[in-house]
């Protein structure tokens, strides 16, 4: 039985293979080989890293863990369930491996409004985050496509690297009369009708086209998308991820842990928010806390098993007194 089973392998899960390795304990990571990340050009924001390709830091990651008691099993994971001291994992392959906790790190899936030519272009010239990718679309035409109750939000935040934005409802609700009056006074177009398709020409986004046959010119696109747990592998331990008004992720504390003691959760799949230096971070904040729990539980074993050793010791015997 392995110490920990991490199943995912991006930012989250390699750092947390990192620190659980250099804390000597046994580590297997489990990745399906579909970051969340994988259409985009580069992970910005991350400290030596920045405009890295998102598998190049995988590799990188990977790299850093030659030295250590891990090892990295390519596969995808379709169940898991608890077992006496703790927890086995099923692979689609048909392998099955056991550990005594589990760290999950699987991410996130952005689900699209169904728009034609939307998906084509995501993590290319369509984007979600400014703090990620808006440097990159700095001044030009910007559209926001509304989805959810922060389109006009998200269309003031997308201001600051443009001054050429244009909110798209696509049949969404208007923005309230606050709202409006705010996306007035940073100059922000707002476009009734539903959208038709996002068209492209030479492999970038050209245009936004309605159902009424309108067309408007852009040169990049952002949109809110829902976001879907890669979780369902958990439901055999009774552990399903938590509606918000997002989507869905798992829940857990501080540290990581889940309602199910022995697994915990870190970087996107319990908080969406987390780019993927901060997802990093998370690992590693959920590596030391089960090393923590796996001392806690060793120095109560070694605790019982030395005050049993102590009671069967006669007391003048354990005092060096002969006997008899």
């Amino acid at each position: 039985m392995q110490d920990v089973i991490i199943i995912g392998g991006g930012a989250a899960g390699l750092s947390a293979a990192l620190l659980l390795g250099r804390s000597r304990r046994s580590v297997t990571v489990i990745d399906g080989g579909q970051p969340r990340n994988a259409p985009a050009h580069g992970v910005h924001g991350f400290l030596t890293r920045d405009g890295v390709a998102p598998r190049e830091l995988v590799r990188l990651g990977r790299a850093d863990l030659a030295q250590y008691d891990v090892r990295v099993v390519e596969g995808t994971v379709v169940g898991a369930q608890r077992l006496d001291g703790g927890f086995r994992v099923s692979l689609e392959s048909g392998d099955v491996l056991d550990a005594a906790r589990i760290l999950v790190t699987t991410g996130l899936v952005d689900e699209l409004p169904e728009i034609e030519g939307l998906s084509d272009r995501w993590g290319k010239d369509v984007a979600h985050c400014p703090y990620c990718h808006g440097w990159e679309i700095q001044d030009q035409a910007i559209g926001v496509i509304a989805s959810g109750s922060f389109a006009a939000h998200q269309a003031l935040l997308f201001r600051q690297w443009s001054p050429n934005i244009t909110l798209f409802l696509n049949d969404e609700p208007r923005p309230a009369d606050v709202e409006r009056e705010q996306l007035a006074a940073r100059g922000i177009t707002v476009v009734e009708g539903k959208i038709a398709r996002v068209r492209a020409v030479d492999d970038a986004v050209n245009s936004v086209e309605l159902t009424d046959g309108t067309s408007h010119p852009v040169q990049a696109l952002t949109v809110q998308s829902r976001v879907v747990a890669r979780a369902a592998f958990l439901t055999g331990l009774g552990l399903v991820p938590t509606p918000n008004q997002f989507g869905e992720t798992l829940e857990s504390d501080e540290t990581g842990l889940t309602a199910v003691p022995g697994v915990w959760a870190a970087g996107n799949v319990t908080d969406m928010k987390a780019t993927v230096l901060a997802s990093a971070q998370d690992g590693a904040n959920a590596a030391v806390a089960i090393n923590m729990d796996m001392m806690a539980q060793e120095l109560a074993t070694a605790l019982a098993e030395h005050q049993a050793d102590t009671a069967a010791v006669p007391p003048e015997e354990s005092l060096g007194v002969p006997v008899g």
